[in-house]
């Protein structure tokens, strides 16, 4: 075996090497065909004419756009937050010995679950009707109430799932050195299954990042509807849509980035070290 080579992966030969360098020549090349292809039938659509941008980048198009972002991120904390403390009831409820506790909290779960979102803002928003509310105070009750039960429902099995996860000989010798339950799953399950939530909590938040566009449905001011009526003022769907688009990825990004920072952050030192502890002070069963 040589230098260069692997057990599963051999270097390239020449003749390997020549025909890789000519698939890449021949990728960029049809790439940028269809980068020219796009950029004429914008061209032949009167898409790129400069009063277009000049409009979109006005300041009152900007400041619309700043008011739409506030309100989307308003939303979305608003619904995380309370979706986390629900998600987090309802899975204690459903891992409660109990029977009178476990199968409500399951029956709500499984109901919010199987709910589509936009129906639910839709029957919130109608049930708030004639009540005196402003149309924005109404719609973002409807909005953040929706994304509340759905993701709280979700968030629930995430909880679980993360709980059972936690080895049981955890628990086991947690209940034989006279642990009560709630103690068990605040100070010994918790801690360790935050390693395997976290993932899927993060995935969670950012789909109720996203999911805030169906604020649209109560008349709430977030993000894309503003989007809408930017693009009625501009009288340009195309590059109003891209704006949109492009704050919603930079967001979502954003929120990726922090939340991965923080995972790390929390596996290092903090909840890091307090599955340490935990560990340490109860026996592997």
């Amino acid at each position: 075996m040589t230098t260069g080579s692997t057990v599963l992966f051999d270097a390239p030969g020449p003749v390997t090497r020549r025909r890789h360098l000519l698939y890449s020549g021949l990728f960029l090349l049809a790439f940028a065909g269809i980068l020219a292809w796009v950029f004429v039938r914008l061209n032949d659509a009167g898409q790129l004419e400069a009063e277009i941008f000049e409009k979109l980048f006005q300041e009152n198009i900007l400041s619309a756009i700043l008011d739409g972002l506030a309100n989307t991120l308003k939303a979305a904390v608003l619904a995380i937050v309370l979706a986390v403390l629900l998600g987090f009831l309802l899975a204690t409820g459903r891992l409660s010995e109990r029977a009178y506790v476990r199968w409500p909290a399951t029956a709500v779960i499984e109901f919010f679950r199987a709910v589509p979102l936009l129906l639910l803002i839709i029957f919130i928003f109608a049930m708030l009707g004639g009540r005196g509310l402003e149309t924005q105070a109404r719609g973002l009750m409807a909005l953040v109430g929706g994304l509340m039960l759905y993701n709280g429902a979700v968030l629930a099995e995430v909880f679980r799932a993360g709980v059972n996860a936690v080895p049981k000989g955890q628990a086991e010798a947690a209940y034989a050195i006279g642990m009560r339950k709630t103690q068990v799953l605040m100070i010994i399950q918790m801690p360790q299954a935050i390693r395997y939530m976290l993932p899927a909590i993060i995935s969670q938040c950012v789909v109720a990042l996203k999911d805030t566009s169906l604020g649209f449905a109560a008349a709430y001011l977030e993000l894309l509807r503003q989007g809408r009526l930017i693009a009625e003022y501009v009288g340009n769907n195309l590059w109003t849509y891209v704006m949109i688009a492009l704050i919603y990825i930079v967001l979502n990004s954003i929120v990726s980035t922090i939340a991965t920072m923080l995972e790390k952050r929390l596996r290092t030192s903090g909840a890091g070290k307090a599955v340490e502890a935990t560990e340490e002070a109860v026996p592997q069963g």
